[in-house]
């Protein structure tokens, strides 16, 4: 591709303006970071802010750095950003796990290195505490449970099954089955819906499909998923080589600007999310005695 290569840091500090500047360079459209150890509604304000600086866009491009969250707040930040933007690509240099692989249902494109790493999207419950079992439970932990539950002992040893299920709600409350099923169920709406904002176009049972595998389709909630994982199951994964390493470059930048890179031991103060465009850059500061956080300007 042409255009001017990402500035690379040697000794010294790029600031992630300058890194979102040279993505910019390579592709016409604006260029923004959103880096979270948690996607959460709290991102919205700070969020909503940068995108106003931008104005409506034709294309935007997306670094996204993230380990989990909210899947509520993973579907709220997806519908800002297409509120302002008619094509959406997200760059994965790194980590875009369990909400962060919901969020990114939601782009036309999505530009992912062989250092990037996503993950099935399944809920998970507190189970029974104890050396025996699991601590958790996610949703295909119990699925293939019940399914065997019901397939080994058939109609015909009712009193067996209800024995079973009975040993299987003394170590996980009921309500917690309740709870699981209905986060798997919104999780099945939300991405769903997902899929339609870039892909409206494609037929519904194609959308089901790809949320069904990332649910139920691998053997661990913690597998670490590559994108040829994704691209298998059928999201619009692909590969550019000057765009990932501008995207590394940004990702390197975004980890040293907040944690874990930013915390110097575990009584420190410490940054948990970044919010940046080529002009204005924020993180959150985190102190123990300020659990809700304080938005500064990036240094």
């Amino acid at each position: 591709m042409e255009g001017s290569a990402a500035p690379r840091g040697r000794g010294t500090t790029v600031s992630i303006r300058a890194h979102l500047r040279a993505l910019e360079a390579l592709r016409p459209g604006r260029a923004l970071a959103l880096s979270a150890s948690r996607l959460e509604i709290d991102l919205l304000p700070p969020l909503y802010e940068a995108l106003r600086t931008l104005g409506p866009v034709e294309r935007l491009a997306v670094v996204v750095e993230c380990r989990g969250g909210e899947v509520n707040a993973a579907r709220r930040i997806a519908l800002l950003l297409h509120a302002f933007a008619r094509r959406l690509t997200f760059l994965v240099p790194n980590r875009c796990e369990s909400a962060g692989t919901v969020l990114a249902l939601a782009a036309h494109e999505i530009v992912a290195g062989p250092m990037a790493v996503f993950s099935p999207i399944g809920p998970h419950f507190p189970a029974a505490d104890g050396d025996d079992g699991p601590s958790a439970m996610s949703s295909e932990d119990f699925r293939p449970c019940w399914r065997r539950l019901r397939d080994g002992f058939g109609p015909e040893r009712p009193e067996a099954r209800e024995e079973s299920l009975q040993r299987l709600c003394d170590n996980v409350f009921p309500t917690t089955l309740t709870a699981l099923h209905r986060s798997t169920r919104e999780l099945e709406r939300i991405g769903g819906e997902l899929l339609s904002l870039p892909h409206g176009a494609r037929p519904r049972e194609a959308h089901a499909e790809i949320v069904s595998t990332l649910l139920y389709g691998f053997d661990a909630p913690a597998c670490a998923l590559t994108a040829d994982d994704l691209r298998r199951i059928g999201l619009p994964v692909v590969r550019d080589t000057a765009l990932e390493a501008a995207a590394r470059d940004a990702g390197c930048e975004l980890r040293r600007l907040a944690e874990p890179e930013s915390r110097r031991d575990e009584d420190d103060h410490w940054h948990d999310a970044v919010i940046a465009t080529a002009e204005d850059a924020q993180r959150r500061l985190r102190r123990r005695d300020a659990p809700a956080g304080r938005w500064e300007p990036v240094p």
